[in-house]
């Protein structure tokens, strides 16, 4: 459900669904805060998968966004999400998209897949998979 300007609430349309988390991509990788900070509820959960350092559950947007940084520090920067494809639905959304990471000599370029989960014209919940999970936890490390 959303608010309409006039205010009358309605139901999220799959084509909306993935227009925000196209939006949420293009403001991952510009390091936009502000601009994420509107698209996730403030008790999002997130779901890293592994054993890794980074692995585990993001309790909170704050926590969410503190994980996403530090994907930023552990890959000096260099970390890019390339979107291949969204699939929206009307409560799930999914992300494919290209992982790629340069840091201490290491690169990592996996294929990720994020399940989202959309409530009121927000993430609510987002379940990373990858195709080589230990390759991400090797590369995190």
């Amino acid at each position: 459900m959303a608010n309409t300007e006039d205010g009358e609430v309605r139901d999220m349309g799959a084509a909306e669904n993935a227009e925000l988390v196209r939006r949420g991509y293009e403001a991952f990788n510009a390091g936009d805060l502000a601009a994420l900070g509107e698209l996730f509820a403030e008790d999002a959960v997130w779901y890293a998968p592994g054993s890794g350092v980074l692995s585990g559950t993001k309790q909170g947007r704050d926590a969410i966004f503190a994980y996403f940084g530090e994907l930023g520090a552990r890959s000096e920067g260099s970390f890019h999400a390339t979107v291949l494809d969204i699939v929206g639905g009307a409560n799930h959304t999914v992300g494919i998209h290209q992982s790629h990471a340069e840091s201490n000599g290491k690169t990592l370029d996996l294929g990720t897949a994020i399940a989202f989960v959309l409530r009121d014209g927000k993430v609510i919940e987002g379940r990373e998979y990858f195709d080589d999970t230990a390759k991400a936890d090797e590369f995190w490390t």
